[in-house]
């Protein structure tokens, strides 16, 4: 969108480069900062590996790639990354404490009519914004891992946010391919990690108490139910079963599930012991280097093929959309 050209990101890492190489496929000129200097100057050989899929799947084209990266700029200073910027993402690490701190800075630094946005996953964007000046510039875009790849962009409102705000987020993101979908309270997790961890909890326990091994926990998603879901959400899924049916099995199974409000003791003892997954090669699975290489290589292939199959039985079965998509306004009614 030409009112939102020029974006900054504020963190090179995992999130940072890629959603940078998103908007810059899409033609937005896009400055990148990071403190660290390796990060920082190790993001566009990323983005071009990142791109390496899309070439061969035929959805860029070798001078696409070469153009996306001529669109990038790397910035090692933060008011320099910040001057002239329709909009900045933040995706530094997940503390309340830092995403304050940044957030101070970049509101000092930028000028007052940019939009700032969080990345975050989880916290609040309302006690991100609590101690800031002009809160209703400021919002949530959380995108999902990997952002170059998965459609789906939770956008969320501080409790000062401004609608105009939303909107113009909301109709970027439409515009670059996304699916923003609108989370109407500002709370934990909000909509995907609150699933995504309800899920989590119960795998660790079937795991904790001896009913599953952790392949089998996963092998029960990947070619059980998982299948479908990128196709058919749960509540779908549900209206689809019969919802007496649904009632039925809940109002069996509900007692017998894991209801904790703490996490599991079989994830603190695995963390205590330094078992903390990729990063220190074993978790619940054990991980060679060669791997995790092999389970990235093709992840992004596996899920644009996905995305692309989902994508085009939507566009014949409802019509093809048109423009960037309802706007915040019409999302709200």
């Amino acid at each position: 969108m030409k009112n939102l050209e020029r974006i900054g990101i504020l963190g090179a890492g995992l999130m940072g480069h890629a959603i940078a190489q998103l908007f810059a496929l899409h033609g937005h000129l896009v400055t990148i900062h990071d403190h660290d200097r390796a990060v920082l100057q190790a993001a566009p050989q990323r983005i071009r590996t990142n791109l390496d899929v899309y070439v061969r799947l035929g959805l860029a084209t070798p001078s696409q790639v070469e153009e996306t990266l001529a669109r990038v700029t790397l910035c090692a200073d933060l008011a320099e990354m910040c001057a002239g910027r329709n909009l900045i993402i933040e995706a530094v690490s997940e503390s309340l404490a830092l995403k304050r701190r940044v957030f101070a800075d970049l509101e000092s630094l930028a000028n007052p009519a940019t939009i700032l946005s969080s990345n975050t996953s989880a916290i609040s964007i309302g006690l991100i914004a609590e101690y800031l000046e002009r809160p209703e510039r400021m919002l949530g875009t959380h995108f999902w891992n990997p952002p170059h790849v998965v459609p789906c962009v939770e956008v969320i409102g501080g409790p000062r946010t401004t609608p105009e705000v939303l909107d113009l987020v909301w109709r970027l993101l439409k515009s670059v391919g996304k699916e923003p979908v609108w989370v109407r309270k500002d709370v934990p997790g909000f909509l995907g990690n609150r699933m995504q961890h309800a899920l989590w909890r119960e795998a660790a326990s079937l795991v904790e108490l001896g009913i599953a091994s952790p392949e089998d926990v996963d092998r029960v998603v990947k070619f059980g139910f998982g299948l479908r879901l990128a196709f058919l959400g749960p509540l779908e899924t549900a209206d689809l079963a019969g919802l007496d049916l649904t009632l039925a099995v809940q109002e069996d199974l509900f007692p017998e599930l894991n209801n904790s409000r703490e996490p599991s003791p079989l994830l603190k003892e695995m963390v205590a012991r330094g078992d903390v997954g990729v990063k220190s090669g074993r978790g619940f699975h054990t991980w060679s280097p060669e791997r995790v290489q092999s389970i990235k290589a093709a992840r992004d292939e596996v899920l644009l093929k996905i995305i692309r199959d989902v994508g085009t039985h939507e566009s014949s079965s409802q019509g093809e959309g048109t423009g960037t998509g309802p706007s915040f306004f019409e999302r709200s009614r």
